[in-house]
């Protein structure tokens, strides 16, 4: 196939075919085959807002179309489809993958697509009665521990926008949006540059995931929680579920999410290698959609999708402050996991239409600012803060709310300006200044005015600050060995996705996984070509 970028197209107009034949000058007749493959907007310049594709095209005379020396914007295809490695792998006990987030789903769909009928043990729920439990949360009913935001179905990315946008450069991506498209999102999200599923979409793609899991063969045991695991000489012999159940076996997919926090301390007891690893920590931030719109596209702003916005800053301290996690028309969500702590989170719906935009801004934490050696000191930095957003927020779960120039000043806010919250189940008005350590409240305040210059309006004096974002990534880093794939003490242990120190998002995290089932089939192979 042939690759042709930077192919031009007015934001009214949908005739890429045309395009491409008029930037290539063929005619549509020669085209057989066409495949988008990227499409972005470009709006850096307001008075010329337009889409750029990247296509590849199967067409006639395609070698005198490369050899065409005025075309600039041709060259050979470097689409290349991932298929899952074809090993023959008999195991003695079924692989386990303990979280049905984003790194165990499809560590379990290679698995079981490869006959290996993997058992996945997730600690929440289904997400139909996942998301009834975190509905009635929001609603002001009981939280529940095991059943939120962060635990069950799908992880925690069932409750954002189901973002798929990565900087990774690997071809396992097209595995994992292809697979995300069969189970029914939708397609654009094959070639968008920002491409996203959706909350309310996002539910349904992870649960007919979940089904063809099931029709290969695999097992997806819900309300299961990994409460020990069993080594022998040096190996992983078997698990423990729910205090009670032993399950034998010799590899372990460890596809935690970041906030199983109770699980990282029962694998530190059981000596898996662990260490400290840097994230961050702030806050959401609101602002009117409509102004974010008008501040990056202009005049045209009514016509085109909601938009979206990517900051970073570095602070004169050298610290950097970035938003994270931006969702544009969507919402400010509670995301605790654990009983008397405060967590949030942003969520957007596939149609992105709510009022607000909202996203993390974020200060980076070094191991430094821990104050312990120990592994498990950036969870313990972690619940500091947010049994203080808790407290703040009157101990039922209500978020400490600001608006800009209140956190600035140092003043609690006496009532929302143009901006009003989305969180619930409500808010507090609180000074911010008082819940996060002063590096962080320093920082975002020498960071925001200056993101304003790049993006105007984001100083806003009404725009809302919502605390506390703590869960951006993982404090925690499973240590493995990057050949075997294996946590670097105890073999069979695979560590693999977001919670586990090896991913930042959900392809990512799902690309982590596609790997360390590779790893596993591939070590087992090599121990059976030795006998």
């Amino acid at each position: 196939m042939i690759r042709v970028s930077n192919v031009k197209l007015n934001v009214n107009d949908s005739d890429i075919k045309k395009a491409v034949c008029k930037n290539i000058k063929i005619s549509e007749k020669s085209i057989k085959e066409l495949y988008i493959r990227r499409k972005s907007l470009d709006a850096r310049k307001k008075d010329d807002i337009h889409y750029l594709y990247t296509v590849d095209i199967v067409a006639d005379d395609e070698k005198k179309i490369l050899n065409n020396k005025k075309l600039k914007n041709v060259s050979i295809s470097s689409y290349k489809k991932y298929s899952i490695p074809d090993y023959d792998t008999e195991l003695k006990y079924r692989p386990v993958i303990v979280g049905f987030g984003p790194a165990g789903m499809f560590a379990g769909l290679v698995l079981a697509e490869k006959g290996l009928k993997p058992i996945i043990l997730e600690r929440g729920k289904a997400v139909d009665e996942r998301t009834a439990d975190v509905e009635n949360f929001w609603n002001g009913g009981k939280f529940n521990p095991e059943s939120n935001v962060q635990f069950g179905e799908g992880g925690a990315g069932t409750f954002s926008d189901g973002k798929l946008t990565t900087r990774i450069k690997d071809n396992r991506c097209s595995y994992v949006t292809e697979s995300f498209v069969a189970a029914g999102a939708p397609e654009e999200i094959l070639y968008d540059a920002k491409p996203h599923i959706g909350t309310d979409k996002l539910k349904g793609v992870v649960k007919n995931i979940r089904e063809k899991i099931i029709e290969l063969g695999g097992e997806v045991r819900f309300e299961s929680r990994l409460t020990d695991i069993i080594v022998e000489n040096g190996a992983v012999s078997a698990v423990e579920i729910n205090n009670a159940e032993k399950l034998s076996t010799e590899n372990v997919i460890i596809a935690l999410g970041h906030s199983a926090r109770d699980t990282f301390k029962m694998l530190y007891e059981n000596n898996v290698f662990l260490e400290q690893k840097p994230f961050a920590a702030g806050v959401r931030i609101e602002h009117k959609q409509s102004d974010i719109n008008y501040a990056q596209y202009g005049d045209k702003a009514e016509s085109l999708p909601a938009a979206d916005y990517m900051l970073t800053y570095t602070t004169k301290k050298g610290r950097g402050v970035y938003s994270f996690c931006m969702c544009p028309g969507g919402y400010v969500v509670a995301a605790a996991s654990e009983e008397c702590r405060l967590v949030v989170n942003g969520m957007s719906e596939y149609a992105r239409d709510s009022e607000n935009a909202n996203s993390a801004l974020l200060v980076q934490v070094y191991p430094e600012d821990f104050g312990s050696d120990s592994p498990l000191a950036g969870i313990e930095f972690q619940r500091r803060i947010e049994e203080k957003a808790f407290e703040a927020g009157k101990r039922n779960y209500y978020a400490p709310v600001q608006r800009y120039e209140d956190f600035a000043k140092g003043q609690i806010t006496k009532a929302e300006g143009v901006v009003k919250h989305t969180y619930r189940p409500n808010t507090v008005f609180a000074d911010l200044n008082n819940v996060l350590p002063d590096f962080i409240c320093e920082a975002l305040k020498e960071a925001i005015p200056n993101m304003g210059k790049r993006l105007k309006g984001f100083d806003n004096p009404d725009a809302l600050l919502t605390g506390v974002e703590t869960r951006s990534s993982s404090p925690v880093r499973i240590t493995r060995n990057a050949e075997t794939g294996y946590s670097v003490n105890i073999k069979g242990i695979y560590p693999a996705g977001e919670g586990a120190g090896y991913a930042g998002g959900i392809v990512s995290a799902a690309v982590d996984g596609v790997r360390q089932a590779e790893k596993l089939i591939e070590n087992n192979r090599k121990q059976e070509e030795k006998i």
